[in-house]
């Protein structure tokens, strides 16, 4: 240590002595985070455990998701509930967040990740446009000509008569082209002017972005801004950040896609302010009739199960209704059972996908486990 001393001078040999321990000391220090946040191994802390629970009290998380401990008390049965985490893991499964009355039933994953949410993002802004319309500040029978929305190349006399209304369910009729549109969209857009406005059903991101411009000139909001103040401060989200949010500009329209990042937990909250109707632990958030009327189906779209129908961007079904996004992303509401699922994918790992066809059967599995508890 003196040789170490004389050669490189008191503070040089200082330095190098202790920036190891501190890097030492930082890779403890973010190994713990990472784990506290990652994998099942450590999500306690995520949770208050519940370990009595009261079939007669609605339950409401604050800070903190209540998990009960054990989920037979409940109702549910454990076996069939690990049959259908078994299930997941034989898939690209991320996360799986269940809630029953408020209280999470189990839970598996990476649940403190913020994922991307894909075109669940459309449902998120339908929650803002319950807000808008409450306040007086978005009419649904005002048309794109009196809102003064239009586009480049512009938009014909025939499309601007569209009306939010129509825009919200995706019968706008105006089949520009649109940012942030898969390859399979722009390949089964229809020909502009080829079905007149609130005449034909087509999932077009041409309503679902422009439908974002009208919300922040309407409103004078951004739209992640105001999901941050209406929505999850008075939820008490754990996870969403304004900084994991961003805006895709692009060559084939002017109005912008909104992109979100959301973690399950974050997305279970969501899916439980509209299961109790817009109401958190007694305070109306939501418009309970705008949570009824958007997630109505006013479109029959031809398809199966939750997707039958479309209300006001959420999908809707014979069991409920659903945000759903490419990859797998998929929150379940389902009001007559009184359940929350959430399913996540990483999609940030592009090898990683679900189909709907396999996140069905993990439905099924965990409907099961509430039935036969």
């Amino acid at each position: 240590m003196g040789r170490l001393f004389l050669r490189l001078g008191p503070i040089r040999a200082l330095a190098l002595i202790l920036v190891p321990v501190v890097a030492a000391s930082a890779a403890g220090w973010w190994a713990f985070g990472d784990a506290r946040d990652h994998g099942d191994a450590s999500q306690g802390g995520r949770f208050a455990l519940l370990s009595t629970y009261d079939p007669e009290q609605v339950y409401t998380p604050d800070e903190r998701w209540q998990k009960v401990a054990d989920p037979e008390a409940m109702g549910w049965s454990s076996t069939r509930l690990a049959e259908a985490r078994r299930y997941s893991e034989s898939l690209d499964t991320s996360g799986v967040v269940i809630v029953d009355n408020g209280v999470v039933v189990e839970a598996w994953g990476n649940l403190g990740k913020r994922y991307q949410s894909r075109s669940m993002r459309k449902s998120y802004l339908s929650v803002l446009f319950g807000v808008a319309v409450a306040d007086g500040r978005i009419r649904l029978s005002d048309t794109l000509e009196q809102l003064g929305i239009d586009d480049e190349p512009p938009l014909t006399a025939e499309e601007r008569k569209a009306t939010v209304a129509d825009l919200l369910t995706a019968r706008s009729g105006v089949y520009h082209a649109a940012n942030f549109e898969s390859r399979s969209m722009r390949r089964k857009r229809p020909d502009r002017g080829s079905h007149p406005p609130g005449t034909f059903w087509y999932y077009n991101n041409w309503d679902f972005n422009a439908l974002g411009t009208i919300f922040e000139r309407a409103t004078g909001e951004g739209i992640f801004d105001a999901f941050q103040r209406h929505i999850a401060a008075p939820l008490q989200m754990q996870d969403y950040r304004v900084a994991d949010t961003r805006y895709h500009e692009g060559k084939h329209s002017i109005h912008p896609a909104y992109r979100f990042r959301m973690s399950p937990l974050d997305l279970a909250r969501l899916g439980l302010l509209y299961l109790r109707r817009g109401d958190w632990n007694g305070r109306q958030v939501i418009p309970a009739s705008w949570v009824e009327d958007s997630t109505r189906a006013h479109v029959d779209t031809g398809r199966i199960g939750f997707y039958a129908g479309y209300g006001y961007m959420w999908w809707v079904g014979a069991d409920g209704y659903a945000a759903v996004g490419s990859d797998g992303q998929r929150m379940f509401v389902m009001p007559e059972r009184g359940l929350v699922v959430v399913h996540v994918v990483d999609s940030d790992d592009k090898e990683l996908k679900v189909r709907s066809k396999a996140i069905r059967p993990l439905l099924h599995k965990i409907i099961d486990a509430k039935e036969a508890g």
